[in-house]
């Protein structure tokens, strides 16, 4: 058992929190309990997921999408009201964190996905103002794109969007997890073979065919599913507390 404002400055600490600026607060979001035995992670802090947590048995929760993001209603109603009463009745504490869990070298969701998908890290680069959110590397052997597809459609368990270039062999690749599809202009501009991130918007079709570099939307949620994973692991050994991930799948 550990205290929670311990727990949650072993995690500030860790992440650095502090060096990377983002647009929802970053660490404890909402106070439960001041003792933790148990925590639960998962992507993202929905009822669903709340509700599997608490019965779990979970003292808090830690996840990579919280609340409080910026630009939206300060108002507590509707869905924001029933998931943060839900957890205050549960006095269940909610640790959240964002930009700092995608750029971590080596617990962060970018970091994670390379070893899930077998990349091996070359540099990580500033994108949209924040250092090291940007991954470059390569395969050890180049492949096809059809492999390429493939691999990480079996790697992810989930069919990927893939749009661009089928004739060319893949050796250098660049990843972003998540929603950075805009990233691929940083692709095309490094002269990549491929470019991985979560989503696809309309404008990334046409960059990618356009650019010769191959686009793979592998799933906002499923390339975000490892680095709360990571994360929860390295408290759990380093912290007198147990973790579980629970995965509340998401198709988009």
């Amino acid at each position: 058992m550990e205290n929670r404002d311990s727990v949650v400055s072993y995690i500030n600490r860790t992440l650095d929190i502090t060096a990377v600026e983002d647009y929802c607060p970053n660490g404890l979001q909402v106070a439960g309990k001041e003792e933790i035995r148990h925590i639960v992670s998962g992507v993202t802090a929905s009822q669903r997921f709340l509700d599997a947590a608490i019965d779990a048995g979970a003292d808090a929760v830690l996840v990579h999408h919280g609340y409080f993001w910026r630009g939206e209603s300060p108002v507590l109603t509707g869905m924001k009201l029933a998931r943060i009463k839900r957890l205050l009745d549960a006095d269940l504490s909610l640790m959240a964190y964002h930009l700092p869990l995608d750029v971590h070298p080596e617990l962060g969701n970018n970091a994670q996905l390379a070893k899930v998908l077998n990349l091996i890290v070359d540099q990580r680069i500033s994108a949209g103002g924040t250092p090291g959110l940007f991954f470059v590397g390569h395969l050890a052997e180049p492949v096809s794109c059809e492999q390429f597809s493939a691999n990480i459609s079996n790697a992810l368990d989930r069919p990927a969007t893939v749009v661009g270039r089928h004739e060319r062999l893949v050796k250098r690749v660049g990843w972003c997890t998540g929603g950075a599809q805009r990233l691929i202009g940083q692709a095309i501009d490094l002269g990549l073979d491929a470019y991985i991130s979560g989503e696809i918007s309309e404008q990334t079709a046409h960059a990618a065919r356009e650019s010769g570099v191959l686009y793979v939307a592998a799933g906002h949620h499923a390339t975000e599913r490892y680095g709360v994973q990571a994360l929860g692991a390295q408290i759990s050994s380093n912290l007198q507390v147990t973790h579980q991930f629970i995965d509340v799948d998401n198709p988009a």
